[in-house]
């Protein structure tokens, strides 16, 4: 399970950093999944407890909502062999944010569209990586005295507890070459996530139109959290032309817009969080 469009964000080497960094990796939900631990825990085996608690996050979010499993809730929902009542809460919650989003986006953000042969489909991959990883990020945050950048397909979560510790550096891609890098991102305590075409081609879609949108190549956008971010990223993008308007309004939010000519737009969101 992908959320489509998704593109690589890299950590970087971290400059004066307090301590050797300790890295994890495995792939889940379809994707790359990648842990940087530094400080208390970064190499004992409560710190491997955490990730593999966070792995284990990971693949029940897969279990109830790849698109790809027969098995998972919604494609048993798809094909009715369940009803949305009997179903976790897990599930009504990632809904009520897909639904959220698509009021807020104007209806450019769905996870129920109409497919080639005209029936609705569910799809809630959008909504599910940022939620999933937030709740993977949850197992690490427990670890004490310990910093963590968690990647789930280039989105990314980190935390930063000590004032004298460097942040985390994110590179974000040129989407129209990802041997490059358009911005690095200096996060302490935060998420980042991108959308757009580089690695899955003309996949996202405005859902008003049912056609990919013009004049974006991507969008990233950074906040206090991946579940909303990671909303924001992809619903900006399937905007199109729309997007740093549209983002200018998001409360908490800081967006790099790269249009399709390759001009980078930085974009600020009113004080506050959304």
């Amino acid at each position: 399970m992908t959320a489509a469009g998704s593109e690589t964000a890299e950590v970087g080497p971290v400059p004066g950093s307090r301590g050797p960094l300790h890295r994890r990796a495995a792939e889940v939900m379809g994707t790359v999944v990648s842990l940087a631990l530094r400080g208390r825990h970064a190499g004992t085996a409560t710190g491997e407890a955490a990730w593999s608690e966070a792995m284990a996050r990971l693949r029940r979010a897969e279990a109830m909502f790849s698109t790809y499993r027969a098995d998972s809730l919604v494609s048993r929902l798809e094909r009715a062999e369940l009803l949305l009542a009997d179903c976790p809460p897990e599930v009504h919650t990632v809904l009520a944010l897909a639904d959220r989003a698509e009021q807020e986006s104007g209806g450019a953000f769905a996870v129920r569209r109409l497919d080639a042969t005209g029936v609705v489909r569910l799809d809630p991959s959008g909504v599910v990586k940022g939620w999933a990883a937030d709740r993977a990020a949850a197992a690490l945050a427990a670890l004490d005295g310990t910093d963590f950048c968690l990647s789930v397909g280039g989105d990314l979560v980190c935390r930063t507890l000590d004032p004298a510790s460097p942040p985390w550096r994110i590179g974000i891609e040129h989407p129209h070459d990802p041997t490059r890098l358009v911005a690095t991102v200096p996060v302490r305590t935060g998420a980042v996530a991108t959308s757009g075409t580089a690695h899955r081609g003309a996949h996202l879609v405005d859902a008003r139109t049912g056609t990919a949108p013009a004049g974006v190549a991507s969008v990233t956008v950074v906040g206090a959290d991946l579940t909303s971010v990671d909303v924001d990223a992809t619903a900006a993008y399937a905007l199109g032309p729309e997007a740093a308007r549209w983002l200018r309004t998001r409360p908490g939010r800081t967006g790099l817009v790269v249009w399709a000519d390759g001009r980078p737009e930085l974009v600020t969101g009113p004080t506050g969080r959304g």
